[in-house]
């Protein structure tokens, strides 16, 4: 039996230990070996779980760590924690991987365990490894990416005919947008998630800081129609183009000949170019509590076949970038994607 934590039982942590036991079955045919959770580690008053870090750390049984607290503070310092006793940790926290990543993968080194962020960036959409692993030799000069599932749900009904205060609401009702959105309609989380992807082919660290940024608020459902008159549809995009120098956050009009423009509701479509490959498409849910969660079990599977060893995860040892061009102001109010 191979015993794990979780640090946060909000959405995704309450996925994570719903997956390892409604997929016990297959976790145990990928092991050789079952998987327990065996603290569950919450600032809360919940019943089971624990409030010290150092029950976790200082107990030899636990593996892997999985972290789904979300924010920089305490997630930063019960990681480190983790890392620093030989513990590798596994983590959804976007906003954690853009300050501090690069700190931790050289801890992680360091202490022979590893520090993976799959579910940061996609939901279940193994892009980070896909790019890190079956990637890795090909020269990677764009990426365009629909990467909250927030806004696309929002856009997408906004096209529907809706406008914007209406498609926000319903999304707060359903569970896909916080009562504060801020950062998902102000682009601050697609902005963190192109900024990880940008680092990763790139092999320079891009905070989310340096990305231009701008968000959805300010797109009426007039602006769909006008779109759809020239045969194209808007979607908040995050662009990395490594010919332009450029790392950027806007909504762009995509034309219906885009693999992009048939991505709707709360789905995340990933274009990358490559100089052999040419294009590749991910697609798939992007946020969500199971398939966030499925990205994090499948780290974790992975750290413990490599347990003893540092697994390559693209960010230790990275320069910080330079963003050396400016994204050209667009003639109209929004800027067109090209192929």
């Amino acid at each position: 039996m191979i015993n794990i934590a979780i640090l946060g039982l909000g959405t995704v942590g309450g996925g994570v230990a719903e997956v390892v036991e409604k997929n016990q079955k297959e976790i145990t045919k990928a092991l050789g070996d079952t998987l327990k959770v065996k603290y569950i580690l919450d600032i809360r008053d919940i019943p089971g779980a624990v409030k010290d870090i150092n029950l976790i750390v200082n107990d030899p049984e636990v593996k892997v760590v999985c972290e789904t607290m979300g924010g920089k503070e305490p997630a930063y310092t019960y990681t480190k924690a983790a890392l620093e006793h030989g513990i590798s940790v596994c983590t959804s926290n976007k906003e954690l991987v853009d300050a501090y990543g690069v700190e931790l993968s050289g801890i992680a080194r360091q202490h022979n365990c590893s520090y993976l962020f799959e579910a940061s960036v996609g939901g279940g959409i193994p892009i980070l490894r896909t790019l890190r692993e079956s990637c890795g030799h090909e020269n990677i000069t764009k990426i365009a990416g629909i990467l909250n599932g927030t806004c696309n749900y929002i856009l997408t009904n906004m096209k529907a005919g809706k406008d914007f205060a209406e498609a926000l609401k319903e999304a707060q009702e359903k569970g896909f947008a916080e009562r504060n959105p801020a950062a998902d309609v102000e682009g601050h989380d697609t902005a963190r998630k192109i900024a990880i992807l940008a680092s990763l082919v790139s092999g320079k660290k891009y905070s989310y800081e340096q990305v231009e940024c701008e968000g959805i608020t300010n797109i009426t459902r007039y602006d769909f129609a006008d779109a759809e008159a020239k045969g194209m549809s808007i979607k908040l995009l995050g662009v990395y183009d490594a010919n332009e120098g450029t790392v950027i956050v806007a909504p762009y009009l995509v034309p219906n000949t885009s693999v992009l423009y048939g991505v709707n509701d709360v789905f995340n479509g990933i274009l990358i170019h490559g100089t052999q490959v040419d294009n590749l498409m991910f697609y798939g849910r992007g946020a969500g509590k199971l398939p966030t969660a499925s990205a994090i079990v499948a780290d974790v599977i992975e750290c413990i076949r490599e347990q003893g060893r540092t697994i390559p995860n693209g960010f230790d040892g990275l320069e910080p970038a330079e963003v050396t061009g400016k994204a050209k102001k667009p003639s109209g109010k929004f800027r067109i994607l090209e192929a």
